[in-house]
């Protein structure tokens, strides 16, 4: 019989803060706040900010496996929460103003937040697929509610739903493939699956590829990717803007961290296997997102085949199979959130009460009626179609280097040919703010200075990040050194 042994509670120190928090900000929300939304907001801010210190401080721990096998540290993990933390933080200050004016119920919507960045930050540490499994539902169920918080709205309600049906069958798909993996391989633990297929593969070829492609088209939906898609455009339309605005973001960062770990760390195997559909994926990622993208005249519909796109050069760093292409995606990403909550944030800032941005056309002569949101908006559309020297630029660059470092040319080539289709409808953006004449005249003024300094931050970063990109590219480098 197997002694029992305490586990080392220390890596998993973020984790149980946000949970602690969690009980304090509900508890703040049934007794205090009934009639000052302040303390629940400031109290959300606090947890995601004391969580992101706890990981910085944690960032030079030794990698450490603990409870069983099931929970691992390492530098990757704890640069993935950061900036899932990080990037919460500015979701949170530029919906604050947003939920307030159409009375969605901010307690509820901060504590599914809160939730939903606990399962992020579990599903990111998960090394056994009980615990990628548990990380995995603890982040998307939050999320299908917060989609329908507002009530008074059809579209919303329509969104959760898909949402909910399609997560259900994407995460079915995913658990069957779990198993059949289990089965093969006799063991939950990642370490030991990568083992143990070694040995597997021969007798159990066919169950481990079946396992493999359920399994990667449980977490590949997650990501939003061709042929994974069809929620994505839906949901972004149906959605309340803030509420599209965390979607987009940080749950991208936890879908790239599920991918890895089940492919990278748990099947390197199959590597062969997996490559090639991942190519045929990506392939198709980027031709669907940047062709349909060109006839959207929603933006968020327009954003969310964008997102498809981006997905699919994300995907290049990892179908190189190299620690330097896992560091390029890992940048990628970092990158796609960061323009992704300029992209949105702006949105959600420019609407109203009783108008919600919608079209493009919404976004006519906005040079004229606020310049700096203008400059914003056109530092984020320029770094996403990757035009130098933005954030953007240096993201593709690495993705594309990483394939070309392992002679796949050809894929480089033809991810070009995309990126030079999708830059047409980011600089349609650019054109309407501009050069088309505004619809009214009114300067629009932004009266919460906490937005105006998290757009501000936010814009910035994209640019700053271009002009001196080396500091985070060596940290998603090394994250991935053995």
């Amino acid at each position: 019989m197997t002694p029992f042994t305490i586990p080392d509670f220390l890596p998993a120190a973020s984790e149980m803060f946000t949970l602690g928090m969690i009980c304090v900000v509900l508890l703040a929300y049934v007794f205090f706040d009934k009639n000052n939304r302040g303390i629940t907001y400031f109290l959300a801010q606090l947890t995601l900010m004391g969580a992101a210190v706890i990981c910085i401080l944690l960032y030079d721990h030794a990698n450490e496996i603990t409870f069983n096998g099931s929970f691992i540290i390492d530098q990757g993990s704890l640069l993935l929460k950061i900036f899932i933390l990080i990037s919460t933080v500015f979701v949170l200050m530029y919906s604050r103003v947003y939920i307030k004016e159409r009375n969605i119920p901010h307690g509820e919507f901060y504590l599914l937040v809160l939730f939903s960045v606990f399962g992020m930050q579990v599903l990111v540490s998960a090394y056994s697929f009980l615990t990628l499994y548990l990380g995995l539902e603890l982040l998307s169920l939050p999320l299908y509610a917060m989609i329908a918080l507002r009530s008074d709205q059809a579209s919303c309600q329509e969104a959760a739903m898909k949402y909910f049906i399609m997560g259900a069958i994407a995460s079915g798909l995913l658990l069957y493939g779990l198993s059949m993996i289990y089965g093969a391989c006799q063991s939950l633990d990642l370490q030991t699956v990568a083992a143990m297929m070694n040995l597997s593969l021969q007798s159990q070829s066919l169950m481990l590829v079946l396992g493999l492609v359920l399994v990667s088209a449980g977490a590949l939906f997650k990501l939003g990717v061709a042929p994974f898609h069809l929620w994505v455009p839906d949901v972004y339309e149906g959605s309340p803007n803030a509420m599209a605005l965390f979607i987009a973001t940080a749950p991208k960062l936890a879908g790239f961290a599920l991918l890895l770990r089940l492919l990278a760390g748990a099947m390197p195997a199959l590597f062969s296997h997996w490559q090639s559909l991942l190519i045929a994926v990506a392939v198709l990622s980027m031709a669907v997102g940047n062709i349909i993208a060109i006839v959207q005249d929603n933006i968020k519909r327009m954003l969310a085949y964008s997102s498809i796109a981006n997905m699919g050069y994300m995907l290049l760093g990892l179908i190189a199979g190299t620690s330097r292409g896992y560091g390029s995606a890992l940048f990628y990403i970092i990158i796609y959130v960061i323009m992704s909550l300029g992209a949105f944030g702006v949105i959600t800032m420019l609407s109203q009460k009783g108008f919600e941005v919608e079209k493009i056309d919404d976004f006519k002569g906005l040079n004229a009626r606020n310049p700096w949101l203008a400059l914003m908006m056109l530092l984020i559309m320029f770094s996403m179609a990757g035009v130098p020297p933005s954030a953007g630029f240096f993201a593709k660059v690495g993705v594309l280097e990483s394939l070309v470092k392992v002679h796949m040319v050809w894929l480089p080539a033809l991810a070009l040919v995309f990126a030079i289709i999708g830059a047409y409808y980011y600089l349609r953006v650019v054109k309407v703010m501009y050069f088309d004449e505004p619809m009214e005249k009114a300067p629009i003024f932004v009266s919460s200075f906490d937005t105006q300094l998290a757009i501000s931050v936010n814009g910035l970063a994209v640019f700053f990040l271009g002009l001196f990109p080396t500091g985070l590219i060596e940290l998603c480098q090394k994250a991935f050194l053995a």
